[in-house]
């Protein structure tokens, strides 16, 4: 079994998903006129009223720190240590440059999903890919196929692989038992999940942020205690990315292939852009002002703090150990907990097992979030069906505790994959509608006025949303 996953992933992520990635978020990048580097400045404006309750949907913030919940995972921490031993220091870079091409591509999935959102029973906002799918391309069936593959990544899959890194950190930390650890989060998910989305938003917006500035300070501190070889430790990172770095004095040496494809894939892990599931958070914002562009730099702004403050904190704290910790035998969240522990001594691994159990629990409930989400785009979120999500969910957590890392992060990148190709059609299908909401927001700004969309000014994209429900957002 592990030998044929790993021949799937060599295929899908070889050429296939390094291609399309790269493709699409250059291809966003130039179609929406660099959004990344020309949009920044108005992340303060779209956040606007953002801590404001709002009658019909979540606010900016809620929205940014759900979506961060789910990226802030144990991908951070395990999946940057496992990025650094299958490709070196240099898959930092390449971690990064996913991240700044990514934003383009977040941008784009987030507004859409903005545009073609719905109002569910409660009148609670929902969409995401799904209903961009259906609405915009007018192919449910890729909706359905995308909500299934969604299903099985963040109700299955993506649980089993943070519990995993759960339980080996605190087994290393403090000797406890996988079962142990499997039903205390067990329990404490079911306590969160249990309140819907409205309840995770409220408890998201300040976790979130507390425990990604707790892992952060704990790295800048270090780099400070250690400024002197900071300079040393970004070079081999940029060396390394291009296969500069050579295989002398007992050092690794590797290849920039094996560093882009490591550092890709962790970072996708990790940042979600492309991926297709951030658009279910964004989608749940009443967003202010009234235009999806709004949301999509919000959102954008996730991918950043994610990748380029959190991972690189993680790989700061990594590659200032030394070779001993990063060519170490083990992998993923312990290569960490023994770099920590080089700084802090013992209490160094307690402390990343502590930090790594906020990060895949916020990120267990917020997944959860995304499949109760799509099982409503699927029409079956029926008391039952939703109990037995909440089931499964509860079950993967368990067996996560138990199977072996090498597996469970194999099984994610497969899934991951035939996510990401599936939204990242359907984005790249839906691009002129994501010009149009580009240029018109930016067109808007330029004017000096809040910028609001009037889809009577399109007449394609008023023909799409005849049906739906963007007449009724508020308009304020």
């Amino acid at each position: 079994m592990p030998e044929f996953l790993s021949f799937i992933n060599d295929i899908l992520w070889g050429s296939v998903m390094i291609y399309l990635l790269l493709g699409a978020g250059v291809w966003f990048t130039w179609r929406t006129g660099y959004i990344q580097f020309r949009y920044l400045r108005h992340f303060r404006k779209s956040l606007q009223r953002s801590v404001s309750p709002q009658p019909d949907g979540l606010t900016s913030f809620q929205a940014l720190c759900t979506s961060l919940a789910a990226r802030v995972g144990s991908g951070n921490l395990a999946g940057v240590a496992i990025a650094i031993t299958a490709g070196g220091p240099g898959a930092i870079f390449w971690m990064w440059m996913s991240a700044i091409i990514g934003m383009a591509s977040s941008f784009a999935e987030c507004s859409l999903a903005q545009l073609y959102k719905e109002r569910d029973a409660n009148g609670q906002f929902r969409g995401g890919p799904a209903w961009y799918m259906s609405r915009g391309l007018g192919m449910r069936w890729m909706g359905v196929m995308f909500s299934i593959f969604l299903l099985l990544a963040y109700g299955l899959i993506f649980n089993v692989v943070q519990a995993n890194s759960v339980s080996k950190a605190l087994h290393f930390a403090f000797n406890l038992p996988g079962y142990v650890t499997g039903l205390a989060l067990m329990a404490l998910t079911l306590l969160i999940i249990v309140r819907g989305l409205r309840g995770v938003a409220k408890l998201m917006q300040w976790m979130v942020p507390v425990m990604a500035l707790t892992w952060v300070a704990a790295s800048v501190l270090i780099s400070l205690w250690h400024l002197n070889e900071i300079p040393a430790i970004i070079e081999t990172i940029f060396r390394s990315a291009f296969g500069w770095q050579e295989a002398a004095s007992g050092a690794v040496g590797y290849t920039i292939s094996q560093a882009l494809t490591a550092g890709f894939q962790r970072g996708m892990f990790s940042n979600e852009a492309g991926m297709g599931s951030t658009p279910n958070a964004a989608a749940a914002a009443a967003s202010w002002p009234p235009h999806p562009a709004a949301q999509g730099i919000v959102q954008m702004i996730g991918v950043l703090i994610d990748t380029l403050v959190i991972c690189t904190a993680t790989a700061i704290v990594v590659l200032l150990a030394g070779n001993e910790s990063t060519h170490a035998t083990v992998n993923g969240i312990q290569l960490v907990q023994k770099a920590m522990m080089n700084f802090a001594g013992g209490w160094g691994a307690e402390f990343v097992a502590v930090i790594v159990m906020l990060f895949a629990f916020t990120s267990i409930v917020a997944n959860y979030i995304y499949a109760e989400n799509n099982l409503i785009y699927l029409r079956m979120n029926t008391p039952r069906n939703v109990w037995l999500l909440r089931g499964i969910t509860l079950l993967m957590i368990m067996l996560g505790t138990l199977l072996s890392v090498s597996v469970v992060w194999q099984f994610a990148d497969i899934i991951m994959a035939l996510m990401a190709i599936t939204n990242l059609t359907a984005i790249l299908l839906l691009s002129p509608v994501v010009r149009i909401i580009a240029s018109d927001y930016l067109r808007q700004r330029k004017l000096g006025v809040k910028p609001v969309f009037d889809p009577a000014r399109y007449p394609e994209i008023e023909r799409q949303l005849a049906a739906g429900s963007w007449d009724d957002v508020p308009r304020q």
